[in-house]
């Protein structure tokens, strides 16, 4: 009766504990690490929140129109322990940033860096190598 018992929940177990490793996406599926493309625009939006930080921007594209952005960079934990704050990016802010564009060809990408009005630099990937692909 104990080995049925122990046959049936240990995988369940092992499962519970181990699934969540396979469950997070690579941002290579997504977005095209060969072509980044570095746009200049104003902030609209900046979320510091998991699991991913968001900026929103609005950028004028050669035709003079008004093309909305998402970026999605690191969670705030690695972005604050490189330097990043809450406070760092502002709705209003004219910020160049380097991304990774979508593979789909929308207005999305996945952060490399920004560069502040200021000239400040804030890396997407403050610890270290660009994600892994």
């Amino acid at each position: 009766m104990k080995k049925t018992l122990l046959a049936a929940v240990l995988p369940a177990i092992l499962w519970s504990h181990w699934a969540p490793l396979f469950a997070h996406h690579g941002t290579g599926i997504e977005y095209d690490a060969e072509h980044p493309v570095t746009l200049k625009g104003t902030v609209t939006e900046f979320v510091w929140a998991n699991p991913h930080v968001q900026i929103y921007f609005d950028v004028k594209d050669a035709q003079g129109n008004l093309v909305h952005w998402a970026s999605e960079t690191l969670s705030p934990g690695k972005l604050a322990r490189g330097g990043w704050t809450r406070d760092a990016i502002k709705a209003g802010d004219v910020i160049t940033v380097s991304i990774d564009p979508s593979k789909k060809g929308t207005p999305v990408g996945f952060l490399r860096n920004v560069v502040l009005a200021d000239g400040k630099i804030l890396k997407a990937n403050p610890l270290g190598p660009p994600p892994a692909q």
